[in-house]
């Protein structure tokens, strides 16, 4: 089986999918870092040069090259599951149990302020109230793929190792 890590960006996927890669001793694959090494570009690169519908092409592609893996933890970017037929993939994959890492708007504005440099979907906002917004519009669109989830854990208050713990019990009760 295979793990995967689904939420909106800054929720904690890659940094939670880490710990857990440790605990359950699975590899641990970043999609987007996965994809940037395939194309040999970054993720602003492929967004600026060839479009974010080129970037999502190609996402679903490594997307369902990955999901044949076991053994795994894949972090995913946080709007892979709301395109396509990605989230279908995610759910009718033999071999993975996918667990949405839910965060509140405040705890996600919080995490991406100091971030927006390195995602081009926020680049472009100013302020903590533009950021807001946008994350809150984002996760009302989002949440029908992200609810769709084997499981939803709640992170706020939460630190790492409590969050990957709980990943893993839910993980080793379902598949151990």
């Amino acid at each position: 089986m295979s793990v995967i890590l689904i939420g909106y960006m800054g929720s904690g996927k890659s940094t939670i999918g880490k710990k857990l890669a440790e605990m359950l001793d699975f590899e641990l694959i970043d999609l987007d870092d996965y994809l940037q090494k395939k194309e040999n570009l970054t993720i602003s690169e492929i967004f600026k040069t060839k479009g974010e519908i080129y970037f999502r092409k190609i996402e679903q592609r490594y997307l369902e090259e990955l999901l044949k893996r076991t053994n795994i933890i894949l972090s995913l970017g946080g709007g892979t599951p709301c395109y396509g037929s990605n989230m279908d993939a995610i759910l009718n994959a033999q071999e993975a149990y996918s667990i949405y890492l839910r965060s509140s708007i405040p705890n996600l504005v919080k995490r991406l302020r100091s971030e927006k440099v390195q995602r081009p979907l926020i680049s472009h906002l100013e302020t903590d109230e533009e950021l807001t917004e946008f994350i809150g519009k984002h996760l009302f669109e989002r949440s029908f793929y992200y609810n769709q989830s084997n499981q939803t854990i709640h992170t706020d208050g939460k630190n790492i190792e409590a969050i990957a713990k709980e990943v893993s019990e839910a993980y080793n009760s379902k598949y151990k």
